[in-house]
Formats: C-alpha cells, sequence, structure tokens
C-alpha cells in the first residue's frame, strides 16, 4: 500500500486528534489543513453529543460530525442535525430494568444531544453545571428516545461492567467503552461509529477502501473494522486500548506526539 492515499480522514476526538489538554496542536491543523487544501475532507467520529461540538469548529471547520458513536450526524457549519437513530422507550426500559435488577448500584444517565439527564446518584464527569445538564428520575429519562443511554458503577473493574451490562443488553442495542471509568454506552441496535462513517462516506461516493481512520477506544473497533474489511487504513494511537491496537492496519505515536499529523505526513500526496 506503499502508494495508497485516502480520499477521506475520520478521526475520533478525545485521546486521538486532541491532546491531553484537549487542544489540537499547530501541526495537526497545518497537516489537516494541507490535506483539505488537496481536496480531502476532514471528518470527526466521536462519542460526544453535539452540545460538546461548538468549540471544535475552530479545528475543522465546516463539513459532518458523526456524534454519540454514529447516532447523530452533525452539520457542524450550523451545528444541525441532519440525521437521529436513537434507541426507543420501549428499549430503554427493558434494559434499565434488567441492569438495575442485575446490578443494583448500576446508575443512569441520558444523552439527548442537546440536553444530558442524570439519576441523583450518578456521578457526572463533566459539565456538572453546563446549561442543559440536570438530574431526573430514571421513568423521566426513558420516556422518550435518546441517542445514548449511560450506564455507570463506581466500584466495578470497567471491563468487568462493560461485559455485564452486554450480556444483559443482549441483542436489544448496541454497547460500547470511551472511558476509563465502569461507563458502558448504549446506542441503538446496529448504530455505530461505522454505520456513521459508512453514511458519510457514501454521500460522497466513497467507500472504505478510501478512508482512513484514527482511534483509540473501544468504540472505534466497529469504524476500524468496516475501513480494514474495506481496504482502508485503521490507524490506532501508540496508546490504545488493547482491541483497537488488534484491530488495526497500523500504529502511529500518541494524541500528544501528534500521533494524527505524523501518520497523514507520511502518506504520499496529490
Amino acid at each position: 500500500m506503499s502508494d495508497w492515499r485516502p480520499r477521506l480522514i475520520a478521526s475520533d476526538m478525545d485521546g486521538t486528534l486532541l491532546r491531553s489538554d484537549e487542544t489540537v496542536s499547530a501541526q495537526t491543523r497545518a497537516e489537516l489543513d494541507r490535506w483539505r487544501d488537496d481536496g480531502v475532507p476532514v471528518v470527526l467520529a466521536t462519542g460526544r453529543p453535539p452540545r460538546w461540538m461548538a468549540g471544535i469548529r475552530d479545528v475543522i471547520g465546516s463539513g459532518t460530525a458523526i456524534c454519540c458513536n454514529g447516532a447523530v450526524l452533525l452539520d457542524l457549519g450550523g451545528l444541525t442535525v441532519l440525521e437521529e437513530f436513537p434507541v426507543q422507550p420501549e428499549v430503554l426500559r427493558e434494559i434499565t430494568a434488567g441492569l438495575r435488577a442485575g446490578e443494583p448500584t448500576t446508575w443512569f444517565a441520558v444523552e439527548y444531544g442537546d440536553q444530558f439527564r442524570h439519576e441523583p446518584v450518578y456521578q457526572p464527569r463533566w459539565d456538572v453545571n453546563a446549561p442543559g445538564v440536570a438530574v431526573a428520575t430514571l421513568e423521566e429519562m426513558v420516556a422518550r428516545p435518546v441517542a445514548k443511554l449511560l450506564a455507570r458503577h463506581e466500584s466495578m473493574p470497567r471491563d468487568a461492567f462493560v461485559a455485564l451490562v452486554e450480556e444483559v443488553v443482549g441483542d436489544r442495542a448496541t454497547v460500547t467503552n470511551s472511558s476509563t471509568d465502569a461507563l458502558a454506552e448504549i446506542s441503538a441496535r446496529g448504530v455505530t461509529k461505522a454505520t456513521g462513517l459508512a453514511r458519510v462516506a457514501g454521500d460522497l461516493g466513497l467507500g472504505p477502501g478510501d478512508v482512513v481512520y484514527f482511534g483509540d477506544m473501544p468504540n472505534d473497533v466497529a469504524a476500524f473494522d468496516w475501513v480494514r474489511e474495506g481496504g482502508g487504513r485503521a490507524v490506532a494511537m501508540a496508546h490504545a486500548h488493547p482491541e483497537v491496537l488488534a484491530a488495526a492496519t497500523d500504529v502511529t505515536g500518541t494524541n500528544d506526539a501528534d500521533g494524527v499529523a505524523a501518520f497523514l505526513a507520511s502518506l504520499p500526496r496529490s
């Protein structure tokens, strides 16, 4: 693949494109600008909701972002939702009841995209007092469709808890993880970053063989599989989760070492 070059660049944000201080380095900005000037679009694929995307526009500019692990396609220019693939209330009620019965100290929150609700005992790690964030009962939270259901445990190891959630959820929804905490992210059945990426690429007349995708956590594995199996490049960060490293075609440096920029700079240019 020495002469291969992408026609679409896609990247996870946290732990990948963003440094640990949540900035994008000047080197990475310049490299992305060079590819865009060559006509190669840049797409973000993140677990973050739309309400967390305003600041990234200074780096990426216009284009489509895949948010909430594929549940929301967002136009970055206007921060407007293009498509949504939510978890429906009946599925939410089944899953939360099953998890609460199996592990009573599982606590829940929901991401609507522009709003976040959590049980009183659930401990958010970010934007605790931000606009749109509020406490609600579980009954209130699951009364309407959500972009993402979050299940958290404060004492179980991460991998053990995610495995428990996967067992309870079964094929009713998609379970993944992008945190070092015992936090499971639950999306509608079949919805992943891969499905979002396939939709965006297809709209551009492209397929997986045209894509280079960068990621570091288990919620990137579905996109890695889609890109790799279609002949593209699935690039893991050096510090990536073992599941991501196992699914990768290539490995680059860490996010703090500008691994995305370094890999892109190594590829042939038009």
